[in-house]
């Protein structure tokens, strides 16, 4: 594929000022000369006026023509971009006239994906390109940046470097069978084991924080019906997306959005209220409701302030309690007396705002604190590295044992090899082809 030239529109669809058109490759010089009129000299990394032109040499478009010259481009290669007008028309034409000049349509993530194999950025900076380009807050957007910059890559390979004298050494055992390891060699042994087992360890524990980052934590706004819930949804949101009606039982179904609260994204959910009810399609909405609080992060748990207080709670399991929330909604009627039972509760009126801010901090800190989703702590792993960090802790952890027990060199070998072989899937070291295509599927055409 890499003796292949690629061409893709590199912006999304649709009208705007400008659009680029990408090529890289070995052929992308030579296509450029016939789809393009150029100048005399195509100077690297300069802007040229130029026009796109057709078989006949009539014109396509007007605009400015890059050339990026290989290996000192985002793929290794030659890269030709065009920076034309935004029509999706003239864009369109100007893409299948590189293609009739003899580039191939990129497939999704292509260009990203030769930059890897052309050793422009490691495995974990190819999959930040997608990070970077989804975040949503600006937590995400940091943790994204930091892994853009290899700061995950770095810790994989400083955990190759801590662990690969550990293999040197047993190896050698298994070159010279007459000798037996000292006792202080092997403590010294054990000691990088436990370094690197503790490293991977605190990288896993990041991985809960990349899922809020990427996905957002799912934030469940649930209670009775006609609590507010719906009112709480629009108020956080500032716009109105939910119907809001003094009747019961309004919310039929559930409803999603996602918002930033200090950083942190949310993935809002109203509900359905919860109650005994007759009609069959509101028992579905709330059979939904109950099924998403069973994979809630943060339940935001609304209730009538202005009312008696029910004793009666949401029945939540040990760890999400401690994620929860409690709203006294219609605080502008005033607050019951019988509330005072619930000291953490946050008045709130969503007739005037009222209790916004202290609420959006109360989320903060839950989320900090369960997460934990730590400003200290830029790195945050997805759900690969933390697969192929555990693998490497348990390999490392057998070794450990072996190495204890005074095991055979060779099977201690054996488990330190596959933890590196682990550490390496991180990068992209070895083993790289049954992820590769996984992973380049997520990206979009052009990038």
């Amino acid at each position: 594929m890499l003796n292949d030239t690629i061409a893709a529109i590199s912006t999304s669809m649709g009208e705007a000022a400008i659009s680029v058109v990408r090529m890289s490759g070995p052929q992308a010089l030579r296509i450029a000369a016939q789809a393009f009129k150029l100048p005399l000299k195509l100077t690297p990394r300069f802007a040229h006026l130029v026009s796109a032109i057709d078989s006949a040499g009539g014109p396509i478009d007007h605009g400015l023509l890059l050339h990026f010259k290989g290996p000192a481009s985002y793929t290794g290669e030659d890269v030709i971009e065009f920076h034309g007008h935004g029509g999706v028309l003239v864009t369109q034409r100007v893409l299948e006239r590189l293609l009739a000049c003899g580039a191939r349509s990129a497939e999704p993530g292509e260009f990203t994906q030769r930059a890897f194999l052309n050793g422009k950025m490691d495995l974990t900076q190819a999959e930040a390109v997608m990070d970077l380009i989804h975040a949503q807050s600006t937590l995400a957007l940091r943790a994204a940046n930091e892994q853009l910059g290899g700061a995950i890559g770095r810790e994989a390979q400083a955990m190759q470097q801590e662990i690969i004298p550990v293999l040197a050494h047993i190896e050698a055992y298994i070159d010279f069978p007459e000798e037996d390891i000292s006792p202080e060699t092997g403590a010294d042994l054990l000691k990088r084991i436990d370094s690197v087992i503790e490293r991977a360890q605190k990288l896993i524990a990041t991985s809960e924080q990349g899922r809020i980052l990427r996905h957002g934590a799912r934030t469940v706004i649930s209670g009775a019906p006609n609590v507010g819930k719906s009112s709480l949804l629009n108020v956080l949101l500032g716009f109105e997306r939910a119907i809001v009606s003094p009747t019961a039982g309004t919310t039929r179904d559930t409803i999603e959005e996602i918002i930033q609260v200090h950083g942190i994204p949310l993935r809002l959910v109203d509900t359905a209220g919860l109650r005994e009810s007759s009609d069959d399609i509101e028992r579905v909405g709330i059979q939904r409701t109950e099924r998403e609080l069973d994979r809630a992060d943060l339940v935001i748990e609304v209730v009538d302030g202005s009312s008696p207080r029910n004793p009666a709670r949401l029945t939540l399991s040990p760890e999400l309690a401690s994620r929860r929330i409690l709203v006294l909604n219609k605080a502008d009627l005033g607050i019951h007396p019988s509330w005072s039972a619930e000291p953490k509760a946050i008045p709130l009126s969503c007739l005037n705002g009222e209790g916004i801010e202290p609420l959006r901090d109360a989320i903060r800190e839950v989320i900090a604190h369960a997460g934990p989703l730590a400003a200290d702590h830029p790195i945050a792993i997805n759900a690969r590295h933390k697969a192929a960090f555990e693998r490497s802790a348990e390999r490392l952890r057998a070794a450990r044992a072996a190495l204890e027990r005074n095991e055979a060199p060779e099977f201690i070998a054996l488990e330190i090899r596959e933890a590196l072989q682990a550490l390496g899937d991180v990068i992209g070291q070895v083993d790289v082809e049954r992820i590769l295509d996984v992973i380049f599927s997520t990206f979009c055409i052009g990038k």
